[in-house]
This record gives C-alpha cells, structure tokens and sequence, in this order.
C-alpha cells in the first residue's frame, strides 16, 4: 500500500485497481485531503466521459405506498389501514403514465412499497398497463425485492418473474432496495427486505438475461465505512461478471422523518464531506463503471453540482414526482426542470446532453 494518501491517487490514476481496504481509507479521510481526492475523482470522470454531463426526461409513478417491509429509515410506506394509505387502480395508474407522455418523457419509473397483496399477475398487469399507452417509453422498474417477492407470492422462480415481466414491458431493472449489502446493518435498517445474497443474484440473472439496471447505496444511516466498501466491492465485482449496470446512483439517507432516526439508531444522515467523499470514492474504486450519477432530490441542487466535480456525470432525471424523499423529509426533491440542470453544468463549463435510461442519445 503507498505510503501517503498522494502516492495512491497518482497510482489509481495511472491504472492501480483500490482495494477494498484502501476504499475505506478514502471514505475515512478528513481535512483539506478531501479535495484532493475529489480532484483525482474529477479527472478520472474527465478521461472516462468528458465534459458532458446527461440526464433523462423521466416521469416517477408512485403506484402504492402499502408495504409489507417498513423499513426503518423510510417515511412513505404505510400499513394498509394507517391514515394516507394508497393503492392506485390500473385506470389511474395509466392516466398518469398518459401525463407522462405528454411531458415527452424516455422513461417511466414505477415507484412503489411492496404491497403485501401483490403478485407477479399485479406485476404485469401494472407494467403492461403502462406499455399499452406509453409504447416507446423505457419501463423502469422492480427492484430485487420486489421480485424476490412476487416469485414468493405465485409460486415461481425469480428468473421466470423476470422474464415474466419482460414480456409485460419491462425495459430496465431498479437496482434499489440495495441500501447497504451487508446483512448485518440490513438486519437493523430493512430487516423484512431479502438478504445480500438474494439481491445479489436476482440483479446477477437480469442481467445474464440482457435486462439492464441500475446500482444503487443508500448511505448515511448506521453503517460504517467498511460497510460502504464492501458495497461498492460487491457491485464491482457483479460488474466484473456481467456488465449490466448502467450507472452507480448514490442516495444519502434523508433522516427527518424516519423511525431509525427517531429510535436514535441512525445520525442526522450523511454530512457534506461523507456526500462528496461517496461520489468521489465511487468513481476512483468503480472502475468499470462509467456514469455515476447524482442524486440531486437527496442532496440539494447546490451539493450536486459540488458533486459534478467530484467523479459525478450524471444528474439523473427530471421526475416530476419524488414522493418517497419528499415523505422522508426532503424538500424540493419533486422536479427538476432541464433548464436548470442547464444553469448547472454550463456553471461548471460543461455541457448538458439529454440521455436514454441506457446512455444513448435522444
């Protein structure tokens, strides 16, 4: 291991692959040394995609927030019968996805808890719902958990769920309910989610079946640092494998209004330094993986773009509606209008490009 924190931003730089007991020294830095890092992560995101900086013109359905894991660090869920419980019919479902169109959306996010009552026959119902009246709009949707689920519920195999679902429309995977994969702080945060090793290998057969998807970490509740690492190894190491992630999506944990935090199990979230160490961090250890995005619904406009030049390139999509932040606790997290975003990266002298969900052109 180089001697000084410099010797090993100049190697990573030059082609030295971190390890994982290196990413927790950089997740562990304090001081002016934080630049530095993000300077190294900054000039990687330069060689990797240039000085684009992209986002997607995409559209959040949130079709429930009944659900069967309540997971301590989220404000939206609900039991079926608490006050604001929601389960919308297909008809309403497809209205919104209609809406959706007509703000010229490339990518429809269906959002929801996972209702206790859902199957796979839910599922595709939803989904084909959507595609019917949004023909040429990606569907973005199920999480591992989900799956897990709805394979749980009627009696099948993951893998067939997710054929299932590709069959109904299903266009790109969310690589959510991640959180942390380390089964001990899962136990704590999202003890009713499926474990490391499920998440793990429902993401692994999607993508072994051409289906793309995201990868995600939901940061800043009670893990620790090495908990991050080991994270960010595990999503390496399926990239390795597959790559079929399309980007690595940093979500600091919005605390206000969550049980966790309440309980005092979990801090006030992650601070500015842990928001920018994790982009930075992100970029230098996930080395075949070219777009990090930030989140700028869990961070404030004004820490994306410190983002930006800390390894981000990516600003995510427009949303229209982010009810599960804004449930947490966060505010301003429902839209983010592409003149904006524009104001943003010409800031940084950068240029903004409209993407697909896969990072093509539109």
């Amino acid at each position: 291991m180089p001697h000084s924190l410099h010797d090993l931003l100049d190697d990573t730089l030059a082609g030295h692959r971190l390890t994982e007991e290196e990413a927790v020294r950089l997740l562990a830095t304090r001081g002016r040394d934080v630049w530095d890092i993000a300077a190294a992560a900054d000039e990687l995101r330069e060689r990797k995609v240039g000085d684009t900086v992209t986002y997607i013109r995409n559209q959040n359905i949130h079709v429930t927030n009944i659900c069967k894991n309540l997971c301590g660090f989220c404000g939206f869920g609900r039991r079926a019968d608490d006050p604001g419980a929601f389960c919308d019919d297909i008809a309403t479902v497809r209205e919104k996805a209609r809406a959706a169109v007509g703000r010229d959306v490339t990518e429809i996010c269906l959002l929801s808890g996972v209702h206790p009552g859902y199957t796979l026959d839910s599922y595709t119902d939803l989904i084909s719902s959507v595609r019917e009246v949004a023909p040429g709009v990606d569907i973005h949707t199920a999480s591992p958990d989900e799956i897990a689920w709805a394979a749980e519920r009627s009696g099948v195999s993951t893998a067939e769920v997710i054929e299932r679902l590709r069959e109904a429309g299903l266009g790109t995977l969310q690589g959510t309910a991640a959180e942390i994969l380390v089964d001990s702080v899962r136990t704590v945060i999202c003890p009713n989610k499926c474990d490391t090793a499920t998440w793990v290998r429902i993401i692994r057969e999607a993508h072994g079946l051409g289906i793309r998807s995201t990868a995600t970490i939901m940061y800043g509740s009670c893990e620790s640092v090495e908990d991050r690492a080991r994270h960010l190894a595990i999503l390496r190491d399926i990239q390795d494998d597959t790559g079929g992630f399309t980007e690595f999506v940093p979500l600091s944990f919005i605390h206000e209004k969550t049980a966790l935090y309440r309980a005092g199990l979990a801090p006030a979230g992650a601070t500015g330094r842990e928001d920018i160490l994790m982009v930075a961090v992100a970029r230098l250890f996930l080395d075949n993986f070219d777009h990090i995005q930030v989140s700028w619904g869990k961070v404030g406009t004004k820490m994306a773009e410190v983002a930006l030049l800390s390894g981000a390139d990516d600003l995510g999509g427009t949303m229209f509606c982010d009810d599960v932040s804004l449930d947490a606790g966060g505010e301003g997290a429902d839209y983010l209008d592409p003149g904006e975003m524009r104001r943003i990266a010409e800031d940084l002298g950068r240029v903004l490009r409209q993407r697909t969900t896969t990072y093509g052109t539109v």
